[in-house]
Protein backbone atom coordinates (compact mmCIF):
# COMPACT_ATOMS: atom_id res chain seq x y z
CA UNK A 1 0.00 0.00 0.00
CA UNK A 2 1.05 3.30 -1.19
CA UNK A 3 0.12 6.59 0.03
CA UNK A 4 2.37 9.61 -0.80
CA UNK A 5 5.33 7.81 -0.17
CA UNK A 6 4.18 6.09 2.61
CA UNK A 7 3.77 2.27 2.47
CA UNK A 8 3.42 -0.87 4.64
CA UNK A 9 4.35 -4.25 4.15
CA UNK A 10 0.72 -5.65 5.26
CA UNK A 11 0.24 -9.27 6.30
CA UNK A 12 -2.57 -10.54 7.86
CA UNK A 13 -2.37 -8.82 11.63
CA UNK A 14 -4.59 -10.54 14.69
CA UNK A 15 -5.02 -9.00 17.83
CA UNK A 16 -1.62 -9.21 20.14
CA UNK A 17 -1.13 -8.49 23.73
CA UNK A 18 2.17 -6.70 22.75
CA UNK A 19 3.21 -4.49 20.03
CA UNK A 20 6.61 -2.93 20.05
CA UNK A 21 7.85 -0.01 17.62
CA UNK A 22 11.34 0.23 16.77
CA UNK A 23 11.41 3.84 15.12
CA UNK A 24 14.22 3.66 12.58
CA UNK A 25 16.27 6.20 10.78
CA UNK A 26 19.78 5.37 9.24
CA UNK A 27 20.14 2.43 11.48
CA UNK A 28 21.17 -0.41 8.92
CA UNK A 29 24.20 -1.49 11.39
CA UNK A 30 22.13 -1.97 14.80
CA UNK A 31 18.21 -2.90 12.90
CA UNK A 32 18.88 -6.86 12.86
CA UNK A 33 20.74 -7.10 15.91
CA UNK A 34 17.64 -5.07 17.73
CA UNK A 35 14.70 -7.41 16.29
CA UNK A 36 16.72 -10.42 17.14
CA UNK A 37 17.39 -9.61 20.75
CA UNK A 38 13.63 -8.07 21.62
CA UNK A 39 12.11 -10.72 20.23
CA UNK A 40 14.40 -12.91 21.67
CA UNK A 41 13.35 -11.08 25.15
CA UNK A 42 9.12 -10.93 24.24
CA UNK A 43 9.64 -15.20 23.91
CA UNK A 44 11.27 -15.30 27.13
CA UNK A 45 8.30 -13.57 28.87
CA UNK A 46 5.73 -15.64 26.73
CA UNK A 47 3.46 -12.87 25.54
CA UNK A 48 2.09 -12.87 21.63
CA UNK A 49 3.27 -10.06 20.13
CA UNK A 50 4.32 -8.34 16.70
CA UNK A 51 7.50 -6.37 16.13
CA UNK A 52 6.51 -3.20 13.82
CA UNK A 53 9.91 -1.67 12.45
CA UNK A 54 8.84 2.04 11.60
CA UNK A 55 11.53 3.17 8.79
CA UNK A 56 11.66 6.55 8.56
CA UNK A 57 12.61 7.46 5.06
CA UNK A 58 16.55 6.24 5.72
CA UNK A 59 19.30 7.41 3.51
CA UNK A 60 21.40 4.21 3.70
CA UNK A 61 20.27 0.79 3.41
CA UNK A 62 17.79 0.68 6.45
CA UNK A 63 15.04 -0.22 4.46
CA UNK A 64 15.92 -3.02 2.28
CA UNK A 65 17.48 -4.47 5.58
CA UNK A 66 13.57 -3.59 7.39
CA UNK A 67 11.82 -5.37 4.68
CA UNK A 68 14.13 -7.98 4.36
CA UNK A 69 13.37 -9.20 7.98
CA UNK A 70 9.78 -8.38 7.68
CA UNK A 71 9.86 -10.99 4.61
CA UNK A 72 11.62 -13.71 6.96
CA UNK A 73 9.43 -13.11 9.99
CA UNK A 74 5.89 -13.51 10.15
CA UNK A 75 6.22 -11.38 13.43
CA UNK A 76 7.62 -8.47 12.11
CA UNK A 77 5.45 -4.94 9.98
CA UNK A 78 7.06 -2.65 8.36
CA UNK A 79 6.00 1.09 8.02
CA UNK A 80 8.36 2.59 5.10
CA UNK A 81 7.97 6.25 4.52
CA UNK A 82 10.04 8.12 0.92
CA UNK A 83 10.12 10.84 3.25
CA UNK A 84 11.18 12.18 6.85
CA UNK A 85 8.45 11.43 9.01
CA UNK A 86 10.41 12.71 12.22
CA UNK A 87 10.68 10.41 15.11
CA UNK A 88 7.42 11.45 16.63
CA UNK A 89 5.76 11.38 13.44
CA UNK A 90 6.98 8.29 12.72
CA UNK A 91 5.88 6.60 15.80
CA UNK A 92 2.38 8.68 16.26
CA UNK A 93 1.79 6.50 12.59
CA UNK A 94 2.53 3.08 14.20
CA UNK A 95 0.58 3.58 17.20
CA UNK A 96 -2.27 4.04 15.14
CA UNK A 97 -1.79 0.96 12.91
CA UNK A 98 -1.03 -1.35 16.02
CA UNK A 99 -2.87 -3.93 16.86
CA UNK A 100 -1.26 -4.71 20.33
CA UNK A 101 -3.13 -4.10 23.57
CA UNK A 102 -0.12 -2.92 25.19
CA UNK A 103 2.00 -0.57 23.05
CA UNK A 104 5.82 -0.37 23.53
CA UNK A 105 8.50 1.72 21.81
CA UNK A 106 12.19 1.43 22.15
CA UNK A 107 15.12 3.09 20.41
CA UNK A 108 17.28 0.66 18.05
CA UNK A 109 20.23 1.21 19.58
CA UNK A 110 18.77 -0.67 22.95
CA UNK A 111 20.57 2.13 25.18
CA UNK A 112 18.00 0.83 27.83
CA UNK A 113 19.03 -2.76 29.21
CA UNK A 114 16.40 -5.19 27.69
CA UNK A 115 16.05 -6.68 31.07
CA UNK A 116 13.91 -4.26 32.30
CA UNK A 117 11.25 -4.91 29.23
CA UNK A 118 9.82 -6.86 31.60
CA UNK A 119 8.40 -3.80 34.16
CA UNK A 120 8.07 -1.61 31.19
CA UNK A 121 5.35 -4.38 29.95
CA UNK A 122 4.11 -5.71 32.65
CA UNK A 123 3.30 -2.00 34.05
CA UNK A 124 0.95 -1.43 31.69
CA UNK A 125 -0.68 -4.87 30.99
CA UNK A 126 -0.68 -6.26 34.53
CA UNK A 127 -0.69 -3.45 37.31
CA UNK A 128 -3.04 -0.62 35.59
CA UNK A 129 -0.76 2.12 34.48
CA UNK A 130 -1.90 4.16 31.64
CA UNK A 131 1.99 4.92 30.55
CA UNK A 132 5.05 3.46 31.57
CA UNK A 133 8.79 4.99 31.20
CA UNK A 134 12.30 4.28 32.04
CA UNK A 135 14.16 6.55 33.57
CA UNK A 136 17.93 7.57 33.92
CA UNK A 137 17.57 10.20 36.28
CA UNK A 138 16.32 8.92 39.18
CA UNK A 139 18.55 7.97 42.65
CA UNK A 140 18.59 4.12 42.01
CA UNK A 141 19.31 4.64 38.13
CA UNK A 142 22.25 3.53 36.20
CA UNK A 143 23.17 5.92 33.21
CA UNK A 144 26.52 6.14 31.66
CA UNK A 145 26.98 9.18 29.46
CA UNK A 146 29.35 12.42 28.61
CA UNK A 147 29.43 15.10 31.14
CA UNK A 148 27.85 16.95 28.47
CA UNK A 149 25.20 15.23 27.44
CA UNK A 150 24.01 14.76 31.61
CA UNK A 151 23.78 18.35 32.04
CA UNK A 152 21.66 18.81 28.68
CA UNK A 153 19.47 16.59 30.12
CA UNK A 154 19.42 17.62 33.75
CA UNK A 155 18.55 21.31 32.77
CA UNK A 156 15.88 19.97 30.14
CA UNK A 157 14.08 18.14 32.52
CA UNK A 158 14.38 20.85 34.95
CA UNK A 159 12.77 23.20 32.89
CA UNK A 160 9.79 20.77 31.85
CA UNK A 161 9.41 20.27 35.46
CA UNK A 162 9.02 23.95 36.38
CA UNK A 163 7.26 25.39 33.47
CA UNK A 164 5.28 22.43 32.04
CA UNK A 165 4.54 21.18 36.01
CA UNK A 166 5.69 17.86 35.03
CA UNK A 167 6.06 15.37 38.41
CA UNK A 168 8.33 13.13 36.02
CA UNK A 169 12.66 12.97 36.31
CA UNK A 170 12.73 11.67 33.01
CA UNK A 171 10.92 12.67 30.12
CA UNK A 172 13.15 11.60 26.66
CA UNK A 173 14.05 8.07 27.45
CA UNK A 174 13.55 6.08 24.55
CA UNK A 175 11.57 2.61 26.68
CA UNK A 176 8.08 3.45 26.58
CA UNK A 177 4.96 1.66 26.98
CA UNK A 178 1.41 2.75 27.05
CA UNK A 179 -2.33 1.15 27.17
CA UNK A 180 -3.72 1.03 23.64
CA UNK A 181 -7.17 2.91 24.85
CA UNK A 182 -5.50 5.52 27.17
CA UNK A 183 -3.04 6.67 24.34
CA UNK A 184 -6.18 7.05 21.66
CA UNK A 185 -7.37 9.67 24.20
CA UNK A 186 -4.47 11.82 23.81
CA UNK A 187 -2.23 11.10 20.31
CA UNK A 188 -3.96 13.54 18.19
CA UNK A 189 -3.17 16.24 20.58
CA UNK A 190 0.60 15.87 20.64
CA UNK A 191 1.76 18.47 17.88
CA UNK A 192 5.82 17.95 18.11
CA UNK A 193 6.69 15.23 15.08
CA UNK A 194 10.61 14.44 16.17
CA UNK A 195 12.10 14.74 19.79
CA UNK A 196 9.96 16.58 21.99
CA UNK A 197 7.17 13.90 21.12
CA UNK A 198 8.31 12.26 24.16
CA UNK A 199 8.31 14.90 26.43
CA UNK A 200 4.60 16.12 24.70
CA UNK A 201 3.01 12.69 25.11
CA UNK A 202 4.03 12.39 28.96
CA UNK A 203 3.22 16.00 29.99
CA UNK A 204 -0.37 15.85 28.09
CA UNK A 205 -0.78 12.58 30.03
CA UNK A 206 -0.02 13.74 33.18
CA UNK A 207 -2.56 16.94 32.41
CA UNK A 208 -5.38 14.38 31.51
CA UNK A 209 -5.06 12.62 34.73
CA UNK A 210 -3.75 9.18 33.02
CA UNK A 211 -1.85 6.91 35.49
CA UNK A 212 2.01 7.35 34.68
CA UNK A 213 4.85 5.02 36.79
CA UNK A 214 8.45 6.30 35.93
CA UNK A 215 11.27 3.56 37.19
CA UNK A 216 14.95 3.72 36.96
CA UNK A 217 16.78 1.59 34.17
CA UNK A 218 20.22 0.34 33.54
CA UNK A 219 21.06 2.82 30.11
CA UNK A 220 23.99 3.43 28.24
CA UNK A 221 24.42 6.20 25.79
CA UNK A 222 25.34 4.91 22.15
CA UNK A 223 28.56 5.88 20.54
CA UNK A 224 26.44 7.07 17.53
CA UNK A 225 23.93 9.33 19.15
CA UNK A 226 22.17 11.35 17.09
CA UNK A 227 21.75 14.03 19.34
CA UNK A 228 23.50 17.70 17.93
CA UNK A 229 23.84 19.58 21.20
CA UNK A 230 23.07 23.00 20.31
CA UNK A 231 20.52 23.12 17.77
CA UNK A 232 18.89 20.12 19.87
CA UNK A 233 19.43 22.36 22.65
CA UNK A 234 17.95 25.29 21.16
CA UNK A 235 14.67 23.27 19.98
CA UNK A 236 14.07 22.04 22.71
CA UNK A 237 13.64 25.01 24.63
CA UNK A 238 11.40 26.57 21.70
CA UNK A 239 9.06 23.05 22.02
CA UNK A 240 8.77 24.12 26.02
CA UNK A 241 7.66 27.28 25.64
CA UNK A 242 5.74 26.44 22.44
CA UNK A 243 3.55 23.52 24.88
CA UNK A 244 3.52 26.02 27.97
CA UNK A 245 2.46 28.85 25.59
CA UNK A 246 -0.68 25.78 24.27
CA UNK A 247 -1.35 24.62 28.22
CA UNK A 248 -1.95 27.79 29.56
CA UNK A 249 -3.69 29.76 26.74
Amino acid sequence: MMVAGVEEERRDVGAYEVSVVLPAYNEADMLERAVDAVEKRLRELGVSFEIIIAEDGSTDSTYEIARRIAEEKDFVRLLHSDFRLGRGGALKRAFKLASGETLVYLDVDLATDLKHLEELINSVRLEGYDVATGSRLLPESNAARTRKRKLMSVTFNFLVRVLLRSELRDHQCGFKAFKKSSLTKILGEVKDEHWFWDTEILVRAQRRGLKVKEFPVRWRESKRSKVETLKDAKNMLFCILRLWRELNA
